[in-house]
């Protein structure tokens, strides 16, 4: 597999172009008998729209892409399949936080969700709540995906100057760096807190990672390659 590459861009030029997906209309069906398959297992997925990429380029300090809308289920199948079409590309947003004694906390999905186990920081597939006119408002996807999977509120964090944009594969995760003035262990039981009073929680536990040995498998490449990273220029 390539090695994870890292890009800093001060901009993002996303924007939204309604197009067919050759893939999803050619395998409707099998697409719908997968879904109805993984639905069997998981009920608690819906099959809600969502927003991929294509013909993402990287110049002069900025990312521009092209999304389009099609559903999850085929977005699902798409994944699951091994990425059978090669052109799209999962581009999302991540607010990658980190306490003011430099811990980084990423939260474990739950078992209800489609990355059952796997380990990150807060995130979602963007969808058309992010889209202004003609444009991906990548910022706010971020924002609002915070304050689902975490109850933190703009006022809580200071926002980094631009973003890291991480390719592996098929995917480009879009970190903005966020930095909450407490401690690692005070923010992780404020978002225990949190998610404690929800009735069906995103996230299933949070982890704190301090150094590259708590990083472990369950957390995706994209991560974990932003993550040491950091630590290394901070040595």
């Amino acid at each position: 597999m390539t090695a994870p590459v890292i890009h800093r861009v001060t901009t993002l030029d996303l924007r939204y172009e309604p197009r067919p997906w050759p893939f999803a209309d050619a395998r409707r069906a099998e697409i719908a008998a997968y879904f109805a398959k993984v639905q069997r297992e998981k009920p608690a997925i819906w099959n809600g729209r969502i927003l991929l990429a294509r013909d993402a380029v990287f110049a002069e300090g900025r990312l521009s892409a092209s999304y389009f809308e099609t559903d999850f289920a085929s977005f699902l199948a798409w994944r699951d399949w091994g990425f059978v079409d090669t052109s799209v590309i999962n581009g999302f947003g991540m607010g990658a936080l980190r306490s003011a004694d430099g811990a980084f906390l990423l939260g474990e999905m739950a078992q209800h969700t489609s990355n059952a186990g796997r380990i990150y920081f807060p995130s979602g597939t963007p969808d058309a709540d992010d889209i202004r006119g003609d444009t991906l408002d990548m910022e706010g996807s971020v924002v609002r995906e915070l304050e689902e999977e975490t109850g933190l509120m703009p006022s809580d964090y200071q926002v980094a100057p631009g973003w890291h944009c991480v390719v592996a594969g098929t995917s480009i995760a879009m970190l903005r760096p966020l930095r909450v003035e407490c401690s690692g262990e005070e923010l992780k039981l404020r978002i225990e807190a949190n998610l404690a009073r929800q009735s069906r929680p995103e996230l299933s536990a949070v982890h704190l990672v301090r150094q590259t040995s708590d990083l472990t498998a369950k957390m995706p490449r994209f991560v974990t390659a932003f993550i040491e990273q950091q630590f290394a220029q901070s040595e």
